[in-house]
């Protein structure tokens, strides 16, 4: 619910885009009930060290945090930018922090240049290959391209992590309307098998075992193996294949597998192909994982219609839409595609953009 003074949220769930909305709009944040029939109530260490970090990348941010922790007032200044180094706790990957910030950055008054130490690959949030091969792409259809870069420096699996990675991010004054409703046809598939602390076998197996179901579909594949050794192999074992398909206009799929206790590396990679395909054959210009970044970026956009063609909607998804209207009083029109072909449903989603403009930058 909304209140003149701000956005009010009850749940742990949906932290994440809830405190990115608060920030851009620039609404005071306030969430209770966090946990409360917890065992252990409250906020976790992810998500205290996440509301730390914000108020690393911000300037004239107040949060504050009850006693028990299962209530939170987040009182957005304005997204400062620039150098900052922040140390993630193990119970999530990078990704988890990455991704909200990756929303912010475009829209500071200093370049981003972020650097977050902690497990560089799990299989609960995006991973750092995902967010470079595929995340970034996403931002740059809206004109965020030059200077846009994420560097992995060092990798780290669970459970120990080790691992580094550098995010670099461009400051732009608007984000451009979105027009994507062409999903065209798949001319590529690229991955990247990396093994760290294993046998560099182990990212071959993969790779050979990954081509086995892919080579049937197309041609043009070409997978990457990735070693690290030494200093840069983190703390802790472990593997993963990363697989991203392109299209003639375009659009990316993309999945991930990352190695478990007794899977072998030859199916781990089946799983991530298999995935893929279901991925593709899901279709639409954007895929399910990166719904809500393009979402956001379309409500952002000039005063004009943005359009996307996408398949329906994740649960997440839907909560973001809802909360969209709350924080930017914009909601979306969604309506079906005419497919022609059998297949799963497409929907165009369109929405008026609001003409948000980096104000932060204007005061550098």
């Amino acid at each position: 619910m909304t209140q003149a003074n701000g956005l009010q949220f009850s749940g742990h769930q949906y932290l994440r885009h809830r405190l990115v909305l608060s920030i851009l709009s620039g609404k005071a944040l306030k969430i209770d009930k966090i946990r409360p029939d917890d065992k252990n109530p409250g906020l976790r260490d992810y998500e205290v060290s996440l509301l730390r970090l914000v108020e690393k990348v911000m300037n004239g941010t107040v949060i504050e945090i009850s006693l028990t922790g299962t209530a939170i007032l987040v009182k957005p200044g304005i997204i400062a930018g620039g150098p900052i180094t922040h140390d993630c706790p193990l119970s999530r990957s990078i990704g988890y922090f990455l991704e909200p910030l990756i929303m912010l950055a475009p829209f500071s008054k200093k370049p981003f240049n972020l650097t977050l130490r902690g497990i560089t690959t799990d299989d609960k949030d995006l991973s750092a290959d995902l967010l470079r091969t595929v995340t970034l792409p996403h931002l740059e259809v809206f004109g965020i391209s030059d200077g846009l870069e994420l560097r992995i420096k060092k990798r780290g699996s669970p459970p120990l992590g080790g691992g580094e990675v550098q995010f670099l991010c461009p400051v732009v004054k608007q984000v451009k309307t979105l027009n994507f409703v062409e999903p065209g046809k798949i001319k590529r598939i690229r991955g990247i098998a990396h093994a760290v602390r294993v046998s560099p076998q182990f990212s071959n197996r993969m790779i050979e075992a990954s081509r086995s179901v892919l080579n049937r579909y197309i041609p043009d594949i070409y997978l990457y193996s990735d070693v690290y050794k030494g200093e840069d192999s983190g703390k802790s074992p472990g593997y993963a294949l990363t697989l991203l398909a392109e299209s003639t206009t375009s659009a990316i799929h993309c999945s991930e597998v990352v190695s478990q206790p007794g899977v072998a590396p030859e199916d781990i990679a089946i799983q991530a192909s298999r995935a893929l395909l279901r991925e593709i054959q899901r279709g639409g210009c954007v895929d399910e994982r990166h719904q809500t970044l393009v979402l956001l970026m379309m409500v952002l956009g000039s005063e004009d219609v943005g359009r996307v063609r996408m398949a329906e909607p994740t649960e997440r998804t839907i909560q973001f839409l809802r909360d969209v209207k709350i924080a930017f009083a914009t909601s979306f029109k969604i309506t079906p595609v005419d497919a022609s072909s059998e297949g799963p449903a497409q929907l165009l989603y369109s929405c008026y953009g609001t003409g948000y403009v980096n104000t932060n930058r204007s005061l550098a």
